[in-house]
């Protein structure tokens, strides 16, 4: 068989010969033909360099492929998945917090027939905080969307060809790549591993961005929310159909008096904030068909090594009279 590793990379100058090192040496005691896909992601420091050096320096096992500019992780991924060639394909960070030695053992169980091989971190070491919100926000998560999120289960995993061919018919231009990966299904093993440390540079992850990443787990696979605000919005007004019946017995029982000037202004400043949120969540579904509409390519490449990532599907390429740019190669 032969397999294909896709590495995302941004700004990853500090560890890439470490990480290439380590997994080489892993998968040179295997019996498997292997490739590495490395994808650059618009780097701002001296990963595209090492890249080239590392292609260069094993030609016959070493791809990669530079975006024009940062168009993040999940393109990144698609991008590699477009290009890796093997039987199976295994996504992995290059920062060696994905355990380069746990490959072989995925191996292992794809060669019993699982065509998802998952790794799945403790929270060993994470703070409590940053733990508990996690648990939180999975179990929140799972109440809502159509397809389940499994807690510590992210982009290390194993996919067989055919998961593989099943994510890239997914055009959808806004991807939420944990999602797409319970989606598609199919026959899916799942191991836990000691989380580890990040060897050198700076996390990514910052806490807007996972902020951001939460908000797009939320809303990419259902449209409950915009359900929820119609319960919301009933249940606001039979509340205030009640509250009204209640002012005008009042009213008739004893008169109308003056006060009630900051429950007037509590009910109106509260369904004013209400409003807002659900014109808010209204606007992020509407910006999300905005942008699928537009039919914009995931990311454009300004280098490879002439290993160019596949096109997308027929579906999901540019509108008729359009051509796609060449990327440069070296």
């Amino acid at each position: 068989m032969k397999l294909s590793i896709v590495v995302p990379c941004y700004n990853e100058e500090a560890v890439i010969g470490r990480f290439d090192d380590q997994l080489r040496a892993v998968l040179d005691r295997l019996a498997v033909e292997y490739e590495l896909c490395y994808v650059d992601d618009g780097s701002r420091d001296g990963t595209l360099p090492r890249l080239r050096a590392l292609a260069q320096q094993h030609r016959s096992t070493t791809r990669y492929l530079s975006f024009s500019r940062n168009f993040g992780k999940e393109a990144a991924m698609l991008a590699g998945l477009r290009a890796a060639t093997g039987d199976a394909v295994i996504l992995m960070d290059a920062d060696l917090q994905h355990p380069p030695g746990l490959v072989e053992k995925m191996l292992d169980l794809y060669q019993l027939g699982h065509d998802q091989v998952i790794a799945r971190r403790s929270r060993d070491g994470d703070r409590r905080l940053r733990t508990a919100l996690s648990r939180l926000y999975y179990r929140a998560v799972n109440t809502w969307i159509d397809v389940e999120l499994v807690d510590g289960a992210g982009d290390f995993r194993l996919l067989s060809r055919k998961a593989v061919d099943a994510l890239l018919a997914l055009p959808e231009y806004n991807r939420f790549s944990k999602g797409l990966f319970s989606w598609i299904g199919f026959d899916t093993v799942t191991f836990d591993y000691r989380n580890a440390a990040r060897e050198a540079g700076e996390t990514k992850w910052r806490f807007g961005s996972l902020v951001n990443y939460g908000i797009d787990g939320m809303i990419s696979f259902n449209c409950r929310p915009l359900r929820a605000a119609i319960y919301a919005g009933l249940s606001l007004a039979t509340l205030a159909a009640l509250y009204a019946c209640w002012v005008i017995g009042a009213a008739v029982a004893g008169g109308v008096t003056a006060p009630g000037y900051v429950t007037l202004v509590a009910i109106i400043a509260g369904l004013g904030g209400l409003q807002m949120v659900m014109l808010g969540l209204i606007g992020e579904y509407i910006g999300r068909i905005y942008y699928e509409t537009k039919r914009r390519p995931h990311f454009l490449v300004k280098e490879s090594d002439g290993a160019a990532p596949a096109p997308a599907p027929a579906h999901a390429s540019a509108p008729p009279g359009t051509a796609a740019a060449a990327p440069r190669s070296r």
